[in-house]
């Protein structure tokens, strides 16, 4: 089975990550067989890909002068002969040819519009809210697929303490997110006031960086907490971690809680849509309201408190993950959806 990934999303970003490690988990089916069209400001994704024996082409997604992008993803398709043709957000889904609207998918992170995927005859939700969100658009259901995402850590090797400038011995609470007011991260720094013992990572750029940064020193956290930019080993970060904080006011999903399950390290949520329909309080995380610094610095400190509350969280996340977020269970269930695709064409 051909399949073409066309993302032209941010340089980096959640989203982002999703299609790439989604994409790397395909790789490794026997019987698929992949090419990808995107951006070329991402040098490690492009690298990814190419390491892992998947063909790249590069295209600027410009909307105001659309005739380079279409003819990049013409000439992908011309030549790859994909059986199904995947876009992934809705930048991507506005370049769809509407000759081959029967094999493509358009994918859903968030809260987009149909009309952003009106080439694409099928489509994905990454959540059982964005499935419903699809379906009350006019979608048949039988042309809407749950795939949910995954997270495989196995192997992973902490991150030097040292290097981050922060004592072996500290509880870290680490934060994946992009400097943006929907991430919250603002309520995590007056959190922190009141933990005189926690540091913080915050991994990720953005808009609200120098904010951010003049709010940490105002609050006198500039020995405790570490900006570190974008990052690539997010996994070295969590396995150094002591647990993970999400306070996201605006969340359609939010794979940190999957890369927390995964990581096995307990979690503390902001009950935004998309945690608030995974995280169960006290079993598998402690969900906590939006926008609430003492509630978000309560819940940390009984974690960091609380050895055996910890271990439960870890352990119920782990059992979430491995019920719905294991790689074998996306692989499944994409193979199943694109058959699927394979079957009505055929038929």
């Amino acid at each position: 089975m051909r399949i073409l990934h066309v993302m032209a999303g941010a340089r980096e970003g959640g989203a982002e990550n999703i299609m790439l490690e989604s994409v790397l988990a395909l790789q490794e089916v026997e019987t698929i067989t992949q090419c990808v069209v995107t951006r070329p400001d991402n040098a490690f994704r492009i690298r990814s890909f190419q390491r892992a024996g998947i063909d790249v082409h590069t295209a600027s997604f410009n909307k105001m002068f659309k005739g380079p992008t279409k003819r990049v993803l013409d000439r992908a398709i011309r030549d790859f002969q994909p059986d199904i043709i995947q876009y992934w957000m809705g930048r991507a889904g506005q370049f769809a040819p509407a000759r081959y609207r029967d094999i493509s998918i358009g994918w859903y992170g968030g809260y987009y519009k149909l009309e952003r995927f009106r080439n694409c005859l099928w489509h994905i939700g990454l959540t059982k809210d964005l499935v419903r969100h699809i379906r009350e658009q006019g979608v048949p259901y039988e042309h809407i697929g749950l795939i949910h995402t995954t997270a495989d850590f196995k192997g992973a090797r902490s991150v030097d303490r040292a290097s981050l400038d922060t004592p072996a011995d500290a509880p870290v609470a680490l934060a994946l997110a992009r400097l943006h007011v929907k991430k919250g991260l603002d309520t995590l720094l007056e959190a922190a006031t009141k933990l005189p013992e926690l540091y913080v990572w915050i991994a990720g750029d953005g808009p609200l960086e120098s904010e951010l940064k003049a709010q940490c020193s105002a609050l006198g956290l500039d020995g405790r907490v570490r900006f570190l930019g974008w990052r690539n080993d997010r996994d070295a970060l969590l396995a150094a971690c002591t647990l993970v904080a999400f306070p996201s006011r605006y969340e359609p999903f939010g794979t940190v809680t999957v890369d927390a399950w995964a990581a096995g390290k307990p979690l503390v949520a902001a009950d935004a849509v998309g945690p608030a329909a995974y995280v169960k309080d006290g079993i598998n995380g402690l969900l906590i309201p939006k926008n609430d610094a003492d509630a978000l610095a309560a819940a940390m400190k009984r974690i960091l408190d609380n050895p055996d509350l910890a271990h439960s969280l870890v352990k119920g996340g782990y059992d979430t993950f491995n019920k719905t977020f294991t790689k074998q269970a996306f692989q499944q269930d994409s193979l199943a959806f694109y058959r699927k695709i394979r079957q009505h064409v055929s038929s």
